[in-house]
């Protein structure tokens, strides 16, 4: 619980709004919402607030074009796409636009609330079947000296693939199937790079991921 993280919630649909406010109590403080764009823009830079939670479709406009217009002003609000839409080119979009992260709709209220506060914490956040559209389509756009990183130099071929695979959010049997090994080889993989990388789970793999722009 942290009643002292101030949020802004911005969707089309009233009663979401109104149901996401009740889900999240006092865990967190709401300091005001909206249901379209222009409404949106005009909020967020009156209220600044830590994070923003907003959906991608929007009369006005859509997710991306609150983000880029508070950045002009506002670089430091943070924003975390929450949709329905699990659809490669929203993901993409609103990434590109600035957001640290995207959830969809389905996320559990405990989950929400964590991913809210990770994302103000500055991590980048993303349900696990979406990081691996954020892979695909920043792969092209790796710095060239990340080949340099002395973290992942620690990192074998094999444990680099699988890395990879793990942040796209794909299961330990998908893996195997997709490297050709076994789920056993695939497991020891894991424990490998988190014991190198001093992860504790597959969640924080993919936060590190973001984080070193790799997402």
């Amino acid at each position: 619980m942290n009643p002292d993280l101030r949020v802004y919630l911005v969707d089309d649909h009233r009663l979401f709004r109104a149901g996401v406010t009740a889900e999240l109590g006092e865990r967190v403080t709401i300091v005001g919402d909206a249901g379209d764009v222009d409404e949106a823009i005009q909020g967020i830079r009156a209220a600044r607030p830590d994070v923003v939670l907003l959906d991608v479709h929007m009369p006005g406009g859509g997710g991306a074009a609150v983000i880029s217009a508070v950045h002009e002003t506002h670089p430091d609000v943070r924003f975390l796409a929450l949709s329905v839409s699990d659809a490669a080119e929203d993901v993409i979009r609103v990434i590109r636009a600035g957001a640290r992260g995207y959830v969809t709709k389905t996320i559990s209220p405990d989950d929400l609330v964590s991913a809210i506060a990770r994302v103000h914490q500055g991590d980048a956040v993303f349900s696990p079947r979406l990081a691996g559209f954020v892979l695909d389509a920043f792969a092209g756009d790796l710095p060239p000296d990340l080949t340099d990183d002395p973290e992942l130099d620690q990192l074998t071929n094999r444990e680099k693939e699988v890395l990879r695979h793990i942040a796209r959010g794909y299961t330990y049997r998908e893996i195997a199937s997709r490297l050709f090994i076994s789920v056993k080889t695939v497991e020891t993989h894991v424990s490998a790079v988190l014991r190198k990388l001093q992860l504790s789970n597959r969640h924080e793999l993919t936060a590190w991921a973001a984080g070193r722009d790799l997402l």
